[in-house]
């Protein structure tokens, strides 16, 4: 007997030794195995998606597919099979309303979906097709982001991604901008960078946003551009709304900034 309990718990040792595989990933490449296998059916889910649009929200998806980029490209596949609206949703134009374009980094992502509820009825809300990142991106990618079509007011913003920019290249990147932007026609809102805290580790620095939004004044009083400054709206509100060494905010913070943002372009507007 007791030789047949030592055969049974081995067999059960084994057992456990073979499933375990198919359970868990063992090591980094089978890991890596099991991840590229779910992306890639949520991107043939996708694209089966995107088969059933209009030609007008193909055209659409073809240029987030191609400028959304590794990190938020898989991120909007997923929310869209998902059924779910995103700050990249295809925005059926009310010809009778201002079209306004929204360009900016992950922090002006975030307050679109807001900016648009706020201004539903209103104004018909874009946003560039990508996280516009720094100024560098923004002097090669204006074009693809500005489109083809008529805007009467772009809100935009660069700052969170500049902030080891020197603060040359900033002030000449950022004044090319504001004249090939104005160079549409379009009324323009320059939105003052939101605060970011000190991190020892990253060698973050709060005062870097601070020098920058301070040379975006310069140029954007030396253009006649108006400011929407969301760095002194914010800053009474970092504990409330800014999770800790982080440059985003809650929920709360993002509805917060997109009633700022809202405010600005129906003035800009008028």
């Amino acid at each position: 007997m007791k030789s047949l309990r030592y055969v049974i718990i081995f067999w059960l040792i084994g057992s456990c030794a073979l499933a375990s595989p198919s359970a868990e990933p063992t090591n980094a490449e089978e890991a890596a195995a099991k991840k590229a296998a779910a992306e890639a059916e949520v991107a043939a889910r996708y694209h089966e998606w995107v088969a059933t649009l209009s030609p007008e929200r193909q055209a659409w998806e073809k240029v987030l597919q191609e400028n959304l980029g590794g990190f938020y490209l898989p991120i909007h596949q997923k929310e869209k099979i998902n059924g779910r609206s995103n700050a990249w949703d295809f925005v059926e134009d009310d010809p009778a309303l201002p079209r306004v374009l929204l360009i900016g980094d992950s922090v002006s992502r975030g307050y679109t979906q807001a900016v648009r509820k706020a201004l539903a009825g209103k104004v018909n809300v874009h946003r560039a097709p990508a996280n516009c990142g720094p100024t560098k991106a923004g002097v090669e990618k204006l074009d693809v982001w500005l489109g083809d079509g008529k805007w009467d007011l772009i809100h935009f913003n660069f700052g969170i991604h500049d902030r080891a920019t020197p603060l040359g290249d900033y002030r000449a990147r950022l004044g090319e901008i504001v004249d090939r932007l104005a160079a549409t026609g379009a009324k323009l809102v320059w939105a003052a960078t939101t605060p970011i805290p000190d991190v020892e580790k990253t060698k973050q620095t709060a005062a870097s946003i601070v020098e920058r939004n301070a040379v975006a004044a310069e140029v954007m009083k030396e253009k006649g551009v108006k400011v929407n400054d969301l760095f002194a709206a914010m800053t009474p509100h970092l504990a409330e709304y800014q999770p800790p060494a982080d440059v985003h905010f809650t929920a709360a913070g993002y509805d917060f900034l997109g009633a700022k943002v809202a405010a600005a372009i129906e003035a800009g507007l008028k």
